[in-house]
């Protein structure tokens, strides 16, 4: 796969997540299909190379867009303040077309929730947007629209406030991974295990089916995989990093680079207790040779140990 292969894959895997971004700056579903197309143009003409964080810089690009594109509609708008908007009214009719997929970002969003939106400014809508349902940091957002970080915060700010004199509690970060099971820290040792074998099992598919999308809604941003020595000698033998064409190394860091290690791989780790916890174990002939350990932070892998030197591991392969 070369560099715009793997770009154009990349964008793909985002692309729900963006137009969930442009939807709900936009509120409207044919407008955020342009304005994810738009910055999907804005990438290919763009150096992508040096990019660290394709998530975080794709969302930038598409909340520009998005951005643009509600400012020009409100200048419109004041310009034709007594008369009725076509666009709009054509934009509604279009989104009713596709009712499914309407009805899936409306489940989220919700009707009452795009009226408050609809009373914000541009500025204050795309503050609010990013921050408080896509944890963009207001570092991030604030070149976005213009201002300083303090001040893209008093953005996000007033537009909290709306929603609170309304009574209305929107939709935030901590619910974007709604399909996606969080262990229960506050539950018994059991049922926490279980969760966390839900999380394994979900990363092990998401490898063998090279899903993308489904690797990066487990993964955290700033997830870290670390290998010891013996691992990193057998790395050929599991499989690990050949999608990049190289070994598997000490130390991968962030979801671009462990997304791309991991997926589209022929790997065959089986489902393990390791130490009395959920992980996977490279098995040959019956013998566990290289376990990964997971740690699990608000419902997203935050780091994956592998080991190749089984000294004083209690390994127990289920399957």
């Amino acid at each position: 796969m070369n560099e715009n292969e793997w770009l154009a894959a990349r964008f793909e895997t985002d692309r729900s997540r963006l137009r969930a971004v442009a939807y709900r700056v936009l509120g409207s579903m044919p407008e955020a299909e342009d304005a994810v197309q738009e910055a999907w143009l804005r990438v290919t003409r763009a150096d992508a190379a040096a990019v660290e964080n394709m998530s975080g810089w794709l969302t930038t690009v598409v909340a520009r867009v998005s951005l643009n594109m509600l400012q020009s509609r409100k200048s419109r708008r004041e310009d034709l303040v007594d008369a009725p908007d076509p666009d709009h009214a054509q934009h509604r009719e279009t989104e009713s077309a596709d009712p499914e997929q309407e009805a899936l970002l409306a489940e989220s969003v919700g009707a009452a929730m795009f009226l408050v939106l609809d009373t914000l400014t541009p500025a204050e809508r795309l503050a609010f947007v990013l921050h408080d349902m896509f944890a963009v940091p207001f570092e991030e957002i604030a070149p976005i629209v213009d201002r300083t970080p303090a001040a893209a915060r008093q953005l996000a700010s007033r537009a909290r406030r709306r929603f609170q004199r309304q009574g209305i509690v929107p939709d935030t970060a901590a619910t974007a991974h709604r399909n996606v099971p969080v262990p229960d820290e506050s539950a018994d040792t059991e049922t926490s295990q279980a969760g966390k074998a839900d999380f394994v099992h979900a990363f092990l598919t998401a490898s063998r089916e090279g899903d993308f999308e489904a690797l990066l809604s487990i993964l955290a941003p700033d997830i870290v995989v670390r290998a010891d020595r013996a691992a990193v000698q057998m790395g050929m033998a599991t499989g690990i990093g050949m999608a990049t064409g190289a070994g598997l190394t000490e130390e991968i860091r962030g979801t671009d680079a462990v997304t791309r290690a991991f997926a589209k791989l022929s790997w065959a780790p089986v489902p393990a207790l390791i130490d009395g916890s959920a992980g996977l174990a490279y098995v040959r002939d019956g013998v566990p040779h290289a376990v990964f350990r997971f740690d699990i932070t608000d419902g997203l892998i935050t780091d994956i140990d592998i080991r190749a030197d089984l000294t004083g591991l209690d390994i127990i392969i289920l399957s």
